[in-house]
């Protein structure tokens, strides 16, 4: 060959993917030569091999052996060869061995074998007769079950690697595969009789007993689903037995003698080391007792240990198991004994937190170096998959035999089928499982053994690339591999850690299926008042054929079992029914109950024990979506509520149309709130804080939009505030607080009439546009000068001159709570001037302090509600509320003008500074601060039970035991709930007597 032809072939070997182009154009000529074959014509398919100088060397070495049958097979199926050779260095030695089963390689296009058919070859390649006994015993039977089993194993290749698409052959592939190893097992299995039988006398046992005795073997794992890889170890169960008359003749343990017997020369046949070398590992070690037991066991004996020593995975191992070879019959019967079980296995105590952990310790067992690259059992991997699948199987299949499938896409595709997992879950689950295990075969290909890590070095992912044909370069594929491996791990978190899945494992088998009059007699035992109402909301909820039905027939067991939980089952389990059918055909709603870490749960527990949330739920049903994430049951900042507030302004062109939006933003974050309060996660003060704030908003809101519309541009000089008042300036509103306010304003040079009528339209638009029938919100007036006789909005020079000649203690008392909260800031702050001036006196006189305590015994005496017992009330009544409060700000008038830090209208604040100060002794401001903070829960839990506003702590126990319930007292808590109030409320009374009267 010239220079210039010799390049011109190096250029074409190149463009073939060869990457040794000295050694490849050697070879080459070497094989043209041996073969008496031009280049070209030897090259023909050589650029779609994975390897192409793999299978070119292959070639070679062979060639070396036996020329002719290489240039046959070239000649007749050349590019089937070339992905053979180029995916496999197995099959190079395989044929570097027998090159004479180069003919036996299928043409292009060929069909997979089907199980008969590879049935029929293995039992020929041993030449077995009809009684299931082979012609020879020897090793060369074995020899030649090796050789066929690996001829065949190369047909399936062959048709898997130049399918257009691996991917979507995978399933047909694998199960091919698994047809194969169960005829392995049944051609060794007929060898093994063979050897077993021989003439009395011999030490062996006679024919007709061998060939009476029975003999199953289970295909367990990826066997029994029919989803093998081309190199796994096959797991099995062997099951032995005999017929009637060699029971009776030679008794059950010397049947399982020779049983035994045939399980062992069978396993040899398959994986002992002989001259051909082994074809995979016969695994037996999930049999009873594993490695300690026996390897066979009579069907009775494998049902007893079931019945009473088996753990939860042993049960999960036998989810797959099928009759793979040996007596069919004997195999079948063990199957559908043990069925029951294995469907019933979830109801034992613990079983998903054992499965779960399980998996865990899987992946702790990888040594730390190789977890990047485990495909199979690291996390994002194959095991991730199956796992998920195969719990997701067991907790639900033994109320619903539809899902009881052993292969993994079968079950993905029946999960999905039958709503217990989402379709863009079961989509990507299944996407990225037929994509994982068609690289693990490429990777097992390439040697032919067992392997489950990603190549770690460029030229292997180069190659892996190109078996798979998943990506173009070996870059792609390991992009490819981190892809797969970040979105299995983060659905199978998601859905293999959800409590549901212990929660309906949880439940007694009886009640995932009832009859009608059962689950009456059920709901009724477990806390329904009304169990025909509740059926009727079930059955409206879970009937038709609908997906959505599908799924509220999965999620209703467990829902009705955290309804009966909650304080107010009936009402909790209507409030869902309303939500469900506002949401209608919303999608996410119930996939994320049923694939949410605790979202199912969550709503249970706000919807039976608060009727202020189901009704504001009604109205803001997408609000579900908030119990999913912890981040959303938090309060809003402040700035984040003004930013929307305005945005809604500029959105809107009408007033009504932007208040609307307002109220319903106010809604909206209540609600939050409310979930909070429930679900504990936030404390009364993060509370309190977070209602003051939507309350601000709320204002600040409706007076920017009142002001537009009132105040003209020739009257913007017009300066008017919003001054909080009691505990909404304290900052310390709870669920059904009024909002105490005062107005203020200053003309700034317009005329007074024009800037007092200004200011009332104001109060009026502010009162008129701030109502809302669904959630109260008063803003109450009457801490003004003069109270209800006094007008409800005044100047700022009206106010300084009222408050310096006709002020009144209780007025100076009521300003200590005042704080600035809307309007204009300037204002706000000479208005505080004149407040502080009144509040913290210089020189407080002694009438005045006698003034606020003689006020004091009056608003106990007059302003309690006739007939309600004093003590119960936790604001008016002894140690409640108002105790705490007066006396605080007692301390704050006398103390404040030397003391700043009691300068606050904080409640708590001022009570901290009074004991820093010495005025409050230390223990007593202890008992002073419960008694405040447990009477503000009891009075925002009283109200989230009921959705009414009351400060009297309930006389019914159930009432009593629902607000226990939102304090997260145990259940039945009503009468410990009633002693802590009335022992903190004594306790503080006494500290306030002594205190503020002393």
């Amino acid at each position: 060959m010239s220079g210039g032809e010799r390049a011109l072939g190096r250029t074409t070997l190149a463009r073939d993917g060869f990457s040794e182009l000295g050694d490849a154009d050697r070879l080459l000529t070497e094989l043209s030569d041996a073969v008496g074959m031009p280049r070209e014509e030897i090259l023909v398919g050589a650029a779609s091999a994975a390897d192409p100088d793999a299978a070119l060397s292959a070639l070679a070495r062979i060639a070396r052996r036996d020329p002719a049958a290489v240039g046959s097979a070239l000649r007749r199926v050349g590019p089937t060869l070339w992905l053979l050779l180029g995916a496999s260095s197995g099959f190079a030695e395989f044929y570097q061995r027998h090159p004479e089963e180069l003919a036996e390689l299928p043409e292009p296009g060929g069909a997979l074998p089907s199980g008969d058919d590879l049935v029929a070859e293995l039992r020929a390649a041993v030449d077995a007769d009809a009684s299931g006994f082979a012609a020879h015993g020897d090793e060369s039977a074995w020899v030649a079950l090796r050789v066929r089993y690996r001829r065949l194993l190369a047909r399936i290749t062959a048709f898997d690697l130049s399918a257009d698409d691996p991917v979507a052959v995978l399933p047909a592939v694998a199960a091919a595969l698994a047809d194969a190893a169960g005829a392995a097992l049944e051609a060794s299995l007929c060898v093994a009789r063979t050897r077993v039988a021989g003439a009395a006398g011999t030490g062996l046992f006679p024919r007709e007993q061998v060939e009476a005795t029975r003999l199953a073997i289970i295909g367990m794992g990826k066997a029994g689903a029919r989803e093998l890889n081309y190199v796994s170890d096959v797991d099995v169960i062997f099951v032995g037995g005999g017929t009637d008359a060699l029971l009776d003749e030679i008794g059950e343990s010397r049947v399982i003698d020779i049983a035994t017997r045939l399980a062992v020369q069978t396993m040899r046949g398959i994986s002992g080391m002989e001259i051909e070398p082994p074809l995979w590992e016969v695994d037996a070690n999930l049999r009873p007792e594993g490695k300690q037991g026996a390897l066979v066991r009579s069907l009775d004996s494998h049902l007893a240990y079931y019945d009473r020593w088996a753990k939860s995975w042993e049960f999960q191992a036998l989810l797959k198991a099928r009759p793979l070879a040996g007596d069919r019959m004997l195999g079948a019967a063990y199957v559908e004994a043990l069925q029951p079980s294995v469907w019933t296995s979830a109801a034992r105590e613990n079983f998903v937190d054992s499965v779960q952990r399980m998996r865990e310790r899987v992946t702790e067992f990888i040594p730390a170096e190789e977890v990047p690259y485990q495909l199979k059992l690291g996390p994002g991997g194959i095991r991730d998959i199956e796992f998920t699948v195969q719990l997701l199987q067991l907790v639900h299949g033994l109320a619903d035999d539809r899902i009881r499938q052993r292969g993994t896409l079968d079950a993905l595709e029946a999960l999905v089928a039958e709503g217990y997992i989402g379709r863009m879950d079961a989509a990507a689950f299944a996407r990225d499982y037929r994509m994982l295990r068609v690289l693990e075969h490429r990777m097992q290909l390439r040697e032919l053994r067992r392997t489950h890590l990603m190549p770690q070095t460029p030229e292997g992912l180069r190659v892996l690339a190109r078996a798979s044909r998943l990506a173009s370069d070996g870059p792609g594929v390991w992009a490819l591999w981190e892809g797969i491996k970040r979105e299995v791990r983060e659905i199978h978190v998601r859905l293999f850690y959800r409590p549901l899945l212990s929660a309906v494992a949880a439940l007694p088998a009886e009640e995932q299926q009832l009859s009608t009059a059962q689950a009456h007699d059920r709901l009724a035992a477990i806390g329904f008042r009304d169990p025909a109402g509740a059926l009727r909301h079930i059955g409206a909820l879970t009937g038709g054929i609908s997906r959505k039905a599908s799924i509220q027939r999965h999620l209703m067991p467990i829902m009705i079992r955290w309804f009966a939980d909650g304080v107010d089952p009936d009402y909790g389990l209507l409030a869902y029914r309303r939500i469900s059918e506002r949401l209608g055909e919303t999608p996410w709603f119930l996939r994320m109950l049923r694939d949410s870490s605790g979202a199912a749960e969550r709503l249970t527990h706000v919807l039976s024990g608060s009727r202020y949330i189901g009704e504001l739920m009604e109205w803001i049903p997408e609000s579900v979506a908030w119990l999913d994430s912890d981040d959303q049951l938090r309060p809003r900042s402040g700035v984040a509520l003004q930013d929307e507030a305005r945005a809604i302004q500029t959105r809107h062109e009408t007033i009504g149309d932007a208040m609307r939006a307002v109220q319903n933003l106010r809604r909206r974050e209540l609600l939050r709130l409310a979930f909070g309060a429930i679900l504990g996660t936030l404390t009364i003060e993060e509370l309190a804080e977070g209602l003051t704030t939507v309350s601000e908003v709320t204002i600040q809101a409706t007076l920017r939009a009142v002001r537009r519309e009132v105040v003209p541009p020739e009257d913007a000089a017009l300066d008017f505030s919003v001054i909080a008042m009691g505990r909404f300036g304290g900052g310390e509103l709870g669920f059904g607080s009024d909002a105490d306010v005062l107005y203020v304003y200053d003309a700034n040079g317009l005329d007074p009439e024009r800037a007092h009528e200004l200011s009332r339209q104001l109060v009026a638009g502010l009162r008129t546009y701030s109502e809302d029938q669904r959630v109260p919100f008063d803003l109450d007036a009457d801490l003004r000068p003069e109270g209800r006789n006094g007008p409800l909005v005044r100047s700022l020079d009206s106010y300084a001159e009222y408050y310096r000649r006709w002020s009144l203690s209780w007025e100076a008392q009521a300003l200590l709570r005042a704080r600035g909260v809307a309007g204009s800031v300037n204002l706000i702050r000479r208005f505080m001037a004149i407040a502080d001036e009144v509040r913290y006196p210089a020189q407080v006189q002694v009438q005045d302090l006698r003034e606020i305590k003689r006020i004091k015994a009056r608003v106990e005496n007059e302003r309690l509600p006739q007939g309600v017992d004093r003590a119960r009330h936790v604001k008016l009544g002894p140690g409640g509320l108002s105790d705490v409060e007066w006396l605080v700000q007692l301390i704050q008038h006398e103390h404040a003008h030397a003391l700043p830090g009691l300068r606050t209208s904080s409640t708590l604040d001022a009570l901290e500074a009074a004991r820093a100060a010495g005025l409050v002794p230390d223990a007593a401001a202890a008992r002073l601060a419960a008694s405040w903070r447990l009477a503000s829960r009891l009075r925002s839990a009283n109200t989230l039970l009921s959705g009414q506003t009351s400060d009297v702590l309930p006389t019914d126990r159930a009432k009593l035991d629902g607000i226990g319930r939102l304090l997260e007292y145990p259940a039945r808590s009503a009468t410990l709930v009633e002693e802590e109030w009335l022992r903190t409320a004594r306790r503080a009374r006494r500290d306030f007597e002594k205190l503020f009267y002393g």
